[in-house]
């Protein structure tokens, strides 16, 4: 029976394989002067990833102004990565969660192909913390709050055929020459923030909703110098189109005006290095950042990520 079943897996992954094989074949719709696939099927990477963020609003609630300035603590963790044939899977590890000091909770969800690039992220925390003040000023410890934030970035390459992000980001393509593409893209960033059950009666009834959703374009350049390095850096600047912020104290509600010139920001940045065909180091970095100009009501998000890695390709 065990047999049995270990041959009916083998039979699922050689088929699995000989899919992935055919794709691999397919002609590829870049140019291989600038951008090439390694000689290997098999990429493997260890990372280190730092990741935090921040929440600042203010506003005149019935005609108190009031501001908050709000932080999550910096999440760690160490991952294993796999990329096989250009599938990607990776799990995870964060030892402060293990042994019980970190009590938040965030998913990354990171597609790059050709044509389009796709940065996803949601986080449940906990570990809100910073000053409010109105009238008085007031501290929100770790516990007070709870905030889910959901952030999403997607870009269009123009240049794909010459400009390449899985070569900054995931390292399943190699950049042979330095090329630049113009991207377009859209951006959103929503979530609420609200206290936790936990929250001393003394602390004011706070509730912060967020609603940012923008479109617009911007410029990405992988630079290679020699055949060991390659810098990445790209921005996309986007117009907030639709824009639903509300800010509660205390029951009392003051709500964004609907058109403002209001901007979210996304940012990369890549570093790779190659010590040799098989062996390479990368460092990596992803924010989100919002900039808002309205008389009666500001909410800013400051979403970041920065990631190290080695990597064997067999």
């Amino acid at each position: 029976m065990t047999s049995f079943a270990q041959s009916r897996h083998k039979k699922r992954w050689a088929k699995v394989d000989s899919l992935l094989q055919e794709r691999r074949k397919r002609p590829p719709i870049y140019d291989t002067t600038y951008i090439v696939r390694p000689d290997y099927k098999l990429t493997t990477k260890v990372r280190a990833n730092l990741s935090g963020n921040g929440i600042h609003a203010r506003g005149t609630v019935k005609g108190i102004h009031t501001r908050a300035n709000l932080h999550t603590s910096n999440k760690q963790t160490f991952s294993i990565a796999a990329i096989y044939q250009g599938v990607a899977a990776g799990i995870a590890l964060n030892p402060a969660k293990l042994f019980g000091h970190y009590h938040d909770y965030e998913l990354n969800l990171n597609i790059y192909s050709s044509q389009i690039s796709l940065d996803a992220s949601f986080q449940r925390s906990k570990t809100l913390s910073g000053d409010i003040e109105r009238e008085s000023q007031f501290h929100l410890e770790s516990g007070n709050a709870d905030m889910k934030v959901l952030n999403v970035a997607a870009y269009y390459a123009f240049n794909y055929r010459r400009f390449s992000y899985p070569a900054a980001f995931t390292q399943s393509h190699i950049q042979r020459r330095s090329a630049g593409s113009w991207l377009a893209g859209i951006a959103f960033q929503g979530g609420t923030i609200k206290n936790s059950d936990d929250c001393p009666a003394t602390l004011p009834n706070l509730y912060l909703r967020v609603r940012h959703l923008g479109i617009g374009g911007g410029y990405g350049h992988n630079l290679v110098l020699g055949k060991k390095w390659m810098f990445h850096i790209s921005a996309l600047p986007t117009v907030v189109v639709l824009n639903y912020n509300k800010f509660v104290i205390n029951g009392e509600r003051q709500s964004a005006q609907p058109m403002r010139l209001n901007l979210i920001f996304n940012e990369r940045f890549s570093v790779v290095y190659n010590f040799s065909p098989r062996f390479f180091f990368s460092a990596t970095g992803v924010m989100s950042n919002s900039l808002f100009d309205d008389d009666l009501l500001i909410i800013n998000q400051n979403k970041w990520r920065v990631r190290t890695a080695f990597g064997v390709r067999f």
